[in-house]
């Protein structure tokens, strides 16, 4: 079961889940021009709107796999 650390919180996730799953569905990346949150949106990779960094690299949370030892912050 992969551990992994998420801004300032810890978790513990389902081995094989992808990080976006993980997260969960209030998970927010980015903000309108309004100021309101953004969340995921296509879920496969092509919208880009849940991209974190992951020790200092840029990914799409929809397509990484979540592995133990990850510290994932918003991008």
């Amino acid at each position: 079961m992969p551990r992994l650390h998420f801004e300032e919180r810890e978790m513990n996730l389902p081995e094989g889940a992808t990080l976006i799953a993980a997260l969960g569905p209030d998970f927010t990346t980015r903000t309108a021009l309004d100021g309101r949150p953004r969340g995921p949106l296509c879920g496969m990779g092509e919208c880009f709107e849940c991209r974190v960094k992951i020790d200092g690299r840029e990914v799409l949370a929809c397509m990484t796999p979540a592995e133990d030892g990850m510290d994932v912050r918003r991008a």
